[in-house]
């Protein structure tokens, strides 16, 4: 899907149709849309297929004039299949007719940014100072997404505490995944803000140095959080892995328990069975003493292992 906005003081404007100088949002773009953005926009066709894959790492490069920037953000994957959060390659074309923004598909960051609930106040007209506020709310998405990872982690804490089975510690590996993919894009990121900023683009624009600075201490931030969950997370994985591993050999060893309890009164039925056949004969009790007589034998043998220590 193609939007336009036309800048204004402070603020964005729907557009119906394209004008010079305008913001073109780009989301999940069909064929005919990607033919529309190489022919009519001249956007380079490898920029274009390096935006749809989900691999391409945060670059900058310039070419013809042209400003092309790739930048990896986060999105929620809603397909219960896969991971939770993940990050994708969004990518922006600056020229003088346009700046051009294009993401795979549908993310939190392009439906903040291209909100009206507008929170900071933003030289829309200075394009570069508009990028660095498409960062700045990329970097608070991470961070969002990084509060919500680690409350899920705590829900699966809780779960580890009692389970047997292996689904909390697969739940646990998908978010230790996400914290890969957060922090290898989250450095990536970093370096590419460094070298903008060094570009001729970033020189030539008066730039809010406050929103920089904002933008390189919440990136920063963003790394830190995603390192210390990721560690705790690894170790977390250890220590419940044995905790299951735990939980499971006390299930094992109480069913131990309850199969020698049961063993007592069969070994001595059987012994009933084949040797006292004469001595039922001759009493009526016979039956009951040899009942009675296995279940005390069982329970001496359950309280000897008790203070075993065995159960």
């Amino acid at each position: 899907m193609i939007t336009y906005w036309q800048i204004v003081r402070n603020g964005l404007l729907p557009l119906q149709t394209y004008i010079k100088g305008s913001v073109i949002n780009v989301v999940s773009p069909t064929t005919e849309e990607l033919n529309i953005l190489k022919h009519t926009f001249k956007i380079d066709e490898d920029f274009l297929n390096d935006i749809m894959d989900v691999d391409e790492r945060s670059r900058m490069e310039v070419e013809e004039g042209k400003l092309y920037l790739i930048y990896r953000v986060p999105y929620y994957n809603k397909d219960n299949g896969g991971l939770p959060y993940a990050t994708m390659p969004l990518g922006v074309m600056l020229s003088e007719e346009a700046l051009i923004v294009v993401g795979s598909q549908h993310n939190d960051v392009l439906a903040e940014v291209f909100s009206k609930n507008i929170k900071k106040q933003v030289d829309y007209e200075n394009k570069i100072e508009f990028l660095f506020h498409i960062i700045d709310y990329s970097t608070i998405t991470y961070l969002k997404f990084l509060k919500l990872i680690n409350g899920e982690t705590n829900l699966i804490e809780q779960a580890l505490e009692k389970s047997t089975k292996n689904e909390e510690l697969h739940k646990l590996l998908l978010m230790e995944k996400c914290l890969v993919y957060f922090n290898t894009s989250l450095r990536s990121n970093e370096i590419l803000i460094a070298k903008l900023r060094n570009s001729k683009y970033f020189k030539k624009n008066e730039v809010d140095e406050e929103l920089v600075e904002d933008v390189i201490i919440e990136i920063k931030q963003a790394i830190e959080m995603t390192h210390v969950y990721s560690d705790i997370l690894s170790g977390m994985m250890d220590a419940f892995a044995s905790v299951i591993s735990n939980n499971l050999n006390i299930v094992m060893k109480k069913l131990t328990v309850i199969t020698i309890a049961l063993a007592i009164p069969t070994m001595v039925a059987s012994f009933f069975g084949m040797n006292i056949h004469n001595f039922m004969e001759d009493s009526n009790i016979a039956f009951f003493g040899i009942v009675l007589a296995a279940t005390a034998l069982a329970a001496v043998g359950v309280i000897w292992m008790q203070r075993n220590k065995m159960t």
